[in-house]
C-alpha cells in the first residue's frame, strides 16, 4: 500500500517524529510537539488517494513542481504511485520541511 510505503519514508527521514492519528479528521499528522507550528506534515488518504500535506508548504522549496494546492500556507503532494513514495524529490520536500521547522523553533 502506498500509505504504509509513504509512512516509512517519513519515519526514516523525520528523526523521532511524534505520529498522531486524527481520526475526526481522517489523517495522520507527524510533528514535533502539540503546537501547529511543530507540525511537519500530514498523511491524507481518500477514496481519491494519498495525499502528503505540508505546513508552510508554500515557502517550501520545489524545483521538481510536486507540491499543489492553492491555500495561503499549506501545500500537498499527490502520491499517485509507488515509485514516488521513494522519489529524492519527495524526500527532498521532507528534508526541506525538517530544516523549515528548526528555523521556526530557532533550533539550529
Amino acid at each position: 500500500m502506498r500509505s504504509i510505503a509513504l509512512r516509512e519514508v517519513i519515519l526514516d527521514t523525520l528523526p523521532n517524529v511524534i505520529e498522531q492519528l486524527d481520526v475526526s479528521a481522517k489523517m495522520v499528522a507527524y510533528c514535533y510537539g502539540q503546537k501547529y507550528a511543530e507540525l511537519i506534515c500530514i498523511l491524507i488518504p481518500s477514496k481519491k488517494g494519498l495525499k502528503l500535506g505540508f505546513y508552510n508548504g508554500v515557502d517550501l522549496p520545489d524545483p521538481s513542481h510536486l507540491l499543489e494546492g492553492t491555500g495561503k500556507i499549506s501545500r500537498y503532494v499527490e502520491i499517485k504511485n509507488e515509485e514516488q513514495n521513494q522519489s529524492p524529490a519527495l524526500k527532498a520536500l521532507l528534508e526541506s520541511a525538517l530544516e523549515a521547522y528548526r528555523k521556526r523553533m530557532k533550533l539550529q
